[in-house]
C-alpha cells in the first residue's frame, strides 16, 4: 500500500485527543494560531476554513486546510474523533468520591508492582502521576487544620460565655466540620489552576479497570475505525491518524483493528500513524491490560501502516523516547513500528523560547503541535499539511538514539 516518495494532493486527518473534557474546537484554534506562527518562521503558507464534504460524516468536528509547502499545494480535511463526554462523564464524582477514587488508584499501581515499573522509565511522568496524590492529601490537610483551628477558637468562645465543655466542643465541631467541606470545595473550584481533581481522573479512568478499556470507550472506539475505514475507501492520497497523550494507546487498538478486519486495502490511500506525547505504559503496565499488550504487539510487526513516535525529554506529562511496544514487554522478532524520534525542545525552541515554557509543564506536552523556532525534521505542520506522506518524509530516519526499548513491564501477558 505504500508508495515511496508518493506526493500528496488531499489527506485526511483524524486527531484523537488525549483525556480533555474540553471542547474540540480548542484544537482548531491551537492549529489555527500555531500554523500561522510556523509558517511565518518556515516561509510556508497555511489557511484554515470549515470544514468541507458531507456533514454525515459522524457529525465529526473538524476544518479544512490549504497550504503551499516545499512548492506544492495540498489540501486536508482535519476531523477530531471526540471522546470528551465519556471524560466528562468519568470525572463526574463529589469530592468524596474523588477521595475513594484516588485510595483505589493509588493502591492498584502499587501493589501491582506498575508504580515502581514505572519509574524506572522515566520518574517525569510518574510525578505527574503522584501529584494530583499529593495535592489532594495537602488540600485535605490544609481543610482539616484550618477547621480545627476555627473550631477551637469557637469552643473557647463559648466556653467563656457558657462554662460547659460538653457544649462548647459540640459547637466547635459544627462550625469545623462545614468549615472542611467549604475549603475543599473551593479547592475544587480553582482546579483549573492546580490541575489536581482533573489528573486525578486522568490517571484513575482506565486504572480502574486494571488496564481493561471501559464498555463505552471500547463502543467509541469501534465508531473511530469505521470512520478511518470510510476515509481509507476515498479518494485522498494519504489518511493520518495523530495519537496525543492517552490518544496515542486509543488509537493503537482503533488501528489494530482495522487492520485485523482487512479493512486497509493495499492499492488504497497511505496510512500514517503519529503518536505523540504518549503516556501507553501508565496503561500497558497493568495487570489487565491483555487488549492495549495484544494491539501493541500486533500493530508493531504490521505493514499497512507507518508508525512514527514523538516525544522529547522536556516534557514531563510523557514517557519520553520509550519506545512503547519494547518497555511493555511484547516486541517479538520482525517487530518494525514505531519509529522512535525526539522532538528535542532543547535544540528546536531557542533559548529565549526555551526559558520561557520549560517550567509550564501542560503547555509543553502540548508542544508537539505548536510552532518551534528552529524547527528540525517534526514539524507538525508539514507532517499534517504538507506534500508527502509520513512513510516518505520519515523513510531515511534513524530513531533515536537514547530511545529506550528495553521490556521493563511487571506484566507481558496477552490474555487471561
Amino acid at each position: 500500500m505504500q508508495v515511496e516518495d508518493h506526493t500528496v494532493s488531499k489527506r485526511r486527518v483524524f486527531y484523537i485527543p488525549g483525556y480533555d473534557p474540553i471542547h474540540p474546537r480548542r484544537y482548531r484554534e491551537l492549529y489555527r494560531k500555531e500554523s500561522a506562527d510556523q509558517a511565518k518562521i518556515s516561509n510556508y503558507k497555511i489557511e484554515l476554513s470549515p470544514k468541507q464534504g458531507p456533514k454525515s460524516r459522524g457529525g465529526r468536528y473538524g476544518w479544512h486546510v490549504d497550504s503551499a509547502i516545499d512548492g506544492t499545494r495540498t489540501q486536508a480535511d482535519f476531523e477530531v474523533l471526540v471522546w470528551s463526554d465519556i471524560v466528562k462523564d468519568s470525572m463526574d464524582l463529589n469530592i468524596p468520591q474523588t477521595y475513594l477514587v484516588l485510595a483505589r488508584t493509588a493502591w492498584i499501581y502499587i501493589a501491582s508492582g506498575a508504580l515502581r515499573r514505572l519509574m524506572w522509565l522515566r520518574k517525569g511522568p510518574v510525578i505527574a502521576a503522584l501529584y494530583p496524590i499529593g495535592m489532594l492529601l495537602l488540600q485535605l490537610l490544609v481543610a482539616v487544620l484550618l477547621a480545627w483551628f476555627v473550631g477551637a477558637n469557637v469552643a473557647k468562645g463559648v466556653k467563656v460565655l457558657v462554662d460547659w465543655p460538653g457544649i462548647a466542643r459540640l459547637v466547635g465541631w459544627g462550625a469545623a466540620l462545614p468549615l472542611i467541606a467549604v475549603i475543599l470545595r473551593w479547592f475544587r473550584k480553582i482546579d483549573n489552576k492546580l490541575f489536581a481533581y482533573y489528573l486525578m481522573h486522568d490517571y484513575a479512568y482506565e486504572a480502574r479497570s486494571k488496564g481493561e478499556s471501559p464498555p463505552e470507550l471500547e463502543t467509541r472506539m469501534a465508531e473511530f475505525s469505521a470512520e478511518i475505514a470510510e476515509a481509507l475507501n476515498s479518494d485522498v492520497d494519504e489518511v493520518l491518524v495523530v495519537g496525543h497523550s492517552s490518544g496515542a494507546h486509543i488509537g493503537v487498538s482503533v488501528l489494530a483493528d482495522l487492520i485485523r478486519a482487512k479493512r486497509v486495502d493495499e492499492d488504497g490511500p497511505s496510512l500514517g500513524f503519529l503518536t505523540l506525547g504518549q503516556v501507553v505504559p501508565m496503561v500497558s503496565f497493568l495487570p489487565r491490560a491483555y487488549r492495549l499488550r495484544a494491539d501493541l504487539k500486533f500493530l508493531s510487526c504490521s505493514d499497512e501502516l507507518t508508525w512514527v513516535d514523538v516525544t522529547a525529554p522536556g516534557d514531563g506529562c510523557a514517557f519520553a523516547l520509550c519506545d512503547p511496544v519494547a518497555v511493555s514487554g511484547v516486541a517479538v522478532e520482525g517487530k518494525r513500528w514505531p519509529l522512535v524520534i525526539s522532538a528535542a525542545f532543547t535544540q528546536t525552541l531557542s533559548p529565549d523560547r526555551w526559558a520561557e515554557l520549560r517550567w509550564k509543564f501542560f503547555r509543553l506536552h502540548f508542544q508537539y503541535m505548536c510552532a518551534f523556532d528552529r524547527p528540525g525534521d517534526f514539524d507538525y505542520f508539514k507532517i499534517t499539511a504538507g506534500s508527502k506522506t509520513l512513510q516518505a518524509r520519515f523513510k531515511d530516519r534513524e530513531p533515536s538514539k537514547s530511545r529506550i526499548d528495553v521490556s521493563a513491564s511487571p506484566y507481558t501477558s496477552l490474555s487471561e
